[in-house]
């Protein structure tokens, strides 16, 4: 498998009235080509961070990443990029939200709205193209997020907590559909999350993170087959692998937890 995204040695430290604030230190990750994977870890780890610096939308202080050997400096179309919030614009319709990336993108008129309609139907929101995100649920705003990002074919896909927001029923039904259209359509997706259940059922690796200043502390390769399914969730196969990243996360908080009190 060649490598889609890589990274090395990448380092991010903010600065403020209160102090310097180390983000990243060292970081050290490669997805390759086509691959899916998780990134989970303690909060303030930094996954948000590197998430905004491999769409480039933060800089960086120390390192290099890249994307199909080429340096990411700004944020462009290889990359399409979902957040927890929806960031749908409130005076379009669905259809339109969509085709505004498309247009943005050099598509005509007639080009953006075929595509738009097309990614639409993957994401199951035919007959939903003149409804405005006001009168959309949670899941279907980001069933649009989804469709807009994956519109103009970017070649990887960045997603920082995108169910995070969602009931449990619908972050499941969101989860399967993620899952149906990767195994469909196969791109390169580094998704961000905290629910240990939903980067095992997923990916295909597992990356956790330290506390901050973050870097890998390991990877653990999902060996479940697919397609994924949810009948996989209670078998132990899964549970064994779920148990392994979660003692991975419990082992980084108990060092901050033990480092709070020895400060304290």
């Amino acid at each position: 498998m060649s490598d889609k995204l890589v990274i090395s040695g990448l380092s991010k430290t903010f600065s403020s009235e209160r102090g310097t604030t180390v983000a990243l230190n060292d970081f050290n990750l490669t997805v390759g080509h086509n691959e899916f994977v998780a990134l989970v870890g303690t909060s303030g780890c930094g996954k948000s961070t590197l998430l905004s610096i491999a769409a480039g939308l933060e800089s960086h202080d120390e390192g290099r990443i890249t994307i199909d050997g080429e340096d990411i400096i700004s944020p462009g179309l290889d990359r399409g990029v979902v957040f927890q919030s929806y960031t749908l614009l409130p005076w379009l319709n669905t259809l339109q939200n969509v085709e505004f990336a498309l247009l943005a993108a050099g598509k005509s008129k007639a080009e953006a709205r075929d595509i738009a309609q097309s990614h639409l139907e993957l994401v199951g929101l035919q007959g939903f193209e003149n409804a405005f995100p006001s009168e959309l649920s949670g899941g279907m705003k980001q069933r649009v997020a989804i469709a807009r990002a994956l519109s103009y074919r970017p070649k990887m896909l960045l997603m920082d907590e995108p169910f995070g927001a969602l009931d449990a029923l619908t972050r499941h039904h969101m989860q399967e559909l993620l899952t149906g259209i990767w195994e469909k359509h196969r791109l390169t997706v580094l998704f961000i999350t905290h629910d240990v259940e939903e980067a095992v059922y997923l990916s295909d690796r597992v990356a956790v993170m330290t506390n901050r200043p973050g870097r890998i502390k390991t990877i653990v390769p999902i060996t479940l087959s697919r397609p994924r399914h949810y009948d996989m969730v209670s078998t132990p196969e899964f549970q064994h692998l779920q148990r392994k990243v979660l003692d991975a996360i419990r082992s980084e908080s108990l060092a901050a937890a033990s480092l709070q009190s020895a400060l304290a």
